[in-house]
């Protein structure tokens, strides 16, 4: 049963591509963008223009980053070649973002064989060039297989992910066990904490090794390989500890980076609240919210800036190239929503709620412009919403960040789950929106759709919120709440 026809993103294509040159065709070219989104994008509308409107854009774009090549379908970042790409320009900087967005997608083929290719391009052995930035990849495969429920491409990679954590172990690993990082390999180049050539120990990357040594230690489980699976949560609980010892400032009440083997940053950076994307944090420093909108702190007008603006060295560099010294990045935004939307959900606290998600998700749509048409870029001035790569073409349709993936599980409310339980959590304020619907959501191989309807009268479904399996309710509240369901159950 669909709730949603085809007909807005059709008329969204059109006009998108009116507006395009396209001087770059992958895969996909514009003229089957229309059938493709059709055939594998849920459906989506709410009462507001702009994110609606991005979410569409922001499909529309990812689908000019699938790139055929000799060792498979891959996901690019950068539109146009750039020299520090890998094979057939490909980066490994946002593919934990390029996962999370694409398992909405109802055809996975594609990014079963970029998966793959990362780590087994190079005559079985991972792409060259795959280390050159700190990656959650394990972690992101295990939220995407909780999306598909196909498990045996994790499984199939298994040896494969250990292989690589021993080797950020060998490589990035210090004595008193953190990692470290250069603020480039990061990918958060001219950062007021970071260096080029110190070894920094940072939020990012402990994070991520966190985050990829459980999901190692779940697939290790479903293996029945139990000593892998302990030594990864041994090495997931070690990292915990250290980052809430020794990178967690108690006055400044933030993680921060540990500069050069030395003492914390003096600055708040948006990558300390990097530990909520992966639900890292013990209660008790959720503290570290209150600055997400505070003005001198992380919350402008044209969005969440990437350091405190109330810091002497903000938007300092002047570099002109990729500072991430304050400058709003939708890579940075989308990591932190998604840590938002964990700290609204798992954690009690008075700093941040459902009202600050939402208006935080408007500006972020509200960005996605340029020149008055549709438009996705590298970084922008938090007071102007200009994007600061101007005219350079390496930064059109720059596939750095989610937008889909906050509308399906942040406004929306889905939240991946293994086994047969549907778990739905809107983070839409109750007062907000008097209707919405994500339709045609492939989920453990099902149709998902999820409808906010106040009165009932717009989708004919009845009043409130309802999650539909395959056209069956399984779950229902009067009101915007967290429902859960079993996803074989019968109709309710």
């Amino acid at each position: 049963m669909s709730i949603l026809g085809s007909e807005d993103l059709l008329e969204h294509v059109e006009r998108f591509n009116a507006a395009d040159q396209e001087d770059v065709v992958n895969l996909i070219p514009n003229a089957d963008a229309a059938r493709w989104m059709v055939d594998n994008v849920p459906r989506f509308e709410c009462p507001d223009a702009d994110i609606t409107r991005t979410y569409w854009y922001r499909w529309w774009t990812y689908r000019k980053h699938i790139k055929a090549t000799p060792a498979g379908t891959i996901v690019t970042e950068f539109i146009t070649p750039v020299r520090h790409a890998g094979s057939y320009n490909s980066i490994s900087c946002a593919f934990g973002h390029h996962l999370a967005e694409g398992r909405w997608l109802r055809d996975q083929r594609f990014l079963d064989q970029y998966t793959r290719f990362w780590f087994r391009m190079d005559n079985g052995k991972p792409e060259p060039k795959f280390h050159n930035y700190s990656s959650w990849a394990a972690a992101a495969i295990h939220g995407r297989a909780l999306v598909t429920g196909d498990r045996a491409l994790a499984l199939d990679l298994l040896d494969d992910l250990v292989a690589d954590y021993a080797a950020w172990e060998a490589e990035r690993l210090r004595p008193d066990g953190l990692f470290w990082q250069y603020d480039v390999r990061d990918g958060m180049e001219e950062s007021i904490s970071g260096s080029r050539t110190h070894r920094n120990a940072r939020p990012t990357i402990n994070s991520y090794m966190y985050a990829n040594a459980l999901a190692i230690a779940d697939f290790a489980d479903m293996a029945g390989r139990k000593d892998v699976a302990q030594a990864h949560h041994d090495k997931a609980a070690t990292l915990k500890l250290l980052v809430q010892q020794r990178l967690w400032d108690d006055p400044a009440q933030f993680f921060k980076a540990q500069t050069h083997e030395g003492p914390l940053c003096d600055a708040r950076e948006a990558i300390g609240f990097i530990p909520w994307c992966f639900g890292l944090p013990d209660r008790g420093y959720e503290a570290a919210w209150k600055q997400l909108t505070d003005p001198e702190g992380f919350w402008a007008p044209w969005g969440i800036t990437t350091a405190e603006r109330r810091h002497p060295r903000f938007r300092s560099h002047g570099v002109g190239r990729c500072e991430w010294d304050g400058a709003v990045w939708p890579f940075a935004t989308s990591q932190t929503l998604t840590a938002l939307g964990n700290i609204l959900r798992d954690y009690a606290q008075p700093y941040v709620k459902r009202a600050d998600y939402l208006e935080a998700m408007r500006v972020y749509a509200r960005c996605h412009q340029r020149n008055g048409q549709p438009y996705i870029g590298e970084y922008l001035d938090e007071r102007t919403g200009q994007w600061l790569k101007g005219d350079n073409p390496r930064s059109r349709y720059y596939n750095h960040s989610t937008f889909a993936d906050l509308v399906i599980t942040g406004l929306a409310g889905l939240r991946p789950l293994a086994g047969d339980m549907i778990e739905v959590d809107p983070l839409v304020p109750a007062d907000a929106w008097d209707w919405f619907c994500v339709d045609g959501v492939r989920y453990h191989g099902r149709e998902v759709t999820i409808v906010w309807d106040r009165t009932g009268q717009r989708y004919s479904v009845g009043a409130g919120l309802s999650v539909l399996v395959d056209g069956r309710r399984v779950a229902h509240s009067p009101v915007l709440a967290r429902v859960t369901g079993q996803i074989n159950s019968e109709a309710t």
